[in-house]
């Protein structure tokens, strides 16, 4: 065993073998990768090679030889230096997938991060007067073009947007809100607890199911802050069901002279209703029915990056860019160069839907999408016929990210039966391939949705299922 040990390269040798190897498809040279970075990862896999040892895998020298190993070793060390952080493949037809990283940008937000990241900016800095400036002017004016509101500002997400619209404007006294309004947004993150967050007390009101007008009048008090309306936009409520409407809530709200707000949560500058899916509100006409703050998010169906945005009335906004706490919820450069390249396409409505990937994606047509579905299962069978069985099968996809809950879009599955193994074996398998490639499990077999694939990543696909079935 002693000979066996001694037979193993040293870590020297082993970096400049790895320096000398070229590049693979889809990998950096290792080259590229810090030399510290490397020599950890082949001790790493040395300490692998000496357990097998202990394990009796090896009985001659020759087997542990540097010439022997180094196929191996590359690739155990391409594997350990891959960023944590990377691309993944999305095929699981869910547009706006939280876990994935939401919404996908357009091509020229991305190249406006890429500016905002390699040059100087005039991020606070006014090029008129070469003073001091607000990095909220930079998209403050085109929101409210596009929304119709008198003034905006945006934060890092629209948690922290509904948190600082009511520290600022209802901070130590009551927020009426509708029992049925009382939602969950995902990771266990709820108004009320946001609301106790914020210093606003939370006065409820109506019955889970249904709310009248007469409860939120009965509630109001000296104590009274505002009136909040939050929208549900991640589940429905069916059967016998009453909510009281933004225009009734509007009116109350003028005559008591109370402030109305509404949590929007996941707007859309989209009208989708000819879709058939449902009757959700567009930003533009929330605004429209006269609230006087309004919050939603900037990713999701928006398709922007992760931002809150508070748009309303002037006086209303003037006083929340006023809080102390805004600066610790403020948006860095490169959101703002994504948010405003991003509502700069809607300026017009075609080009948006066309170049923003998440409208593109869900307003994609179920025969378009046949023929993509038809296009990738052909080549599925091209590259991996002898290794899996390809199938094409209806199916729908889901907007996701907590919009339009229950509405399917109709979509062509691609249905892939691995010869050896499962499934679940593929699918778990596909995991740890390079990209990782995500899809979803549908009557025992591993099924692909082309809505959120792109035909650019096609063969990316093709090599991944290859990487799964060869594991």
């Amino acid at each position: 065993m002693s000979q066996l040990y001694r037979a193993l390269p040293s870590v020297d040798r082993a970096l400049d073998a790895l320096a000398n190897l070229p590049a693979v498809r889809g990998e950096d040279s290792l080259f590229s990768v810090p030399r510290a970075i490397v020599r950890d990862h082949v001790n790493g896999f040395l300490d692998v090679c000496r357990e097998e040892i202990r394990g009796g895998l090896y009985e001659l020298p020759e087997q542990l030889a540097l010439e022997s190993l180094l196929p191996r070793m590359a690739a155990y060390v391409r594997a350990k230096s891959r960023p944590h952080f990377r691309r993944v493949l999305n095929g699981t037809g869910v547009v706006v997938h939280t876990n994935l990283g939401r919404s996908l940008l357009a091509d020229t937000a991305v190249e406006a991060v890429r500016e905002a990241c390699a040059h100087y900016s005039n991020l606070e800095f006014d090029l008129a007067t070469g003073e001091r400036g607000s990095r909220y002017s930079h998209v403050e004016r085109i929101l409210c073009q596009v929304t119709g509101a008198e003034a905006g500002l945006v934060v890092n997400n629209n948690a922290a947007a509904v948190m600082l619209v009511l520290d600022t404007l209802c901070k130590g006294r009551e927020v009426i809100v509708s029992r049925g309004q009382l939602v969950e947004i995902g990771g266990s993150f709820r108004i009320p607890e946001v609301m106790e967050k914020s210093g606003a007390r939370l006065r409820e009101v109506g019955a889970t199911n249904r709310t009248h007008l007469r409860d939120y009048e009965n509630a109001i008090t000296e104590e009274t802050a505002a009136l909040l309306r939050v929208h549900t936009s991640n589940y429905r409520i069916v059967g016998f069901h009453k909510e009281v409407t933004l225009e009734e809530m509007v009116a109350l709200g003028k005559q008591r002279g109370l402030p109305v707000l509404e949590d929007l949560g996941s707007g859309s500058f989209h009208d989708f209703s000819g879709m058939g899916m449902g009757d959700e509100p567009t930003v533009q006409q929330v605004v429209g029915a006269g609230p006087d703050v309004v919050t939603f998010s900037g990713d999701k169906v928006l398709g922007g990056p992760q931002a809150g945005i508070i748009v309303g009335r002037k006086a209303w906004i003037d006083r929340i860019k006023k809080n102390p706490m805004n600066r610790a919820l403020r948006i860095d450069k490169m959101t703002l160069a994504a948010l405003e390249a991003t509502l700069r396409l809607y300026a017009d409505p075609e080009k948006a839907r066309r170049e923003i990937p998440t409208l593109a994606m869900i307003t994609a047509s179920a025969d378009e999408l046949k023929v993509r579905a038809k296009k990738l299962a052909t080549r599925v069978r091209r590259e991996l016929g002898e290794l899996c069985t390809v199938a094409l099968h209806e199916g729908a996809s889901r907007v996701g990210g907590g919009s339009f809950p229950e509405r399917d879009l109709p979509t062509t599955l691609v249905r892939i039966m691995p010869i050896a193994g499962s499934a679940t074996e593929l699918k778990q398998r596909l995991l740890d391939t390079n990209p990782p490639l995500v899809g979803r499990l549908e009557d025992n077999a591993f099924c692909l949705d082309p809505r959120t694939l792109t035909d650019a990543e096609f063969p990316l696909v093709c090599d991944a299922l290859r990487q799964g079935m060869h594991k």
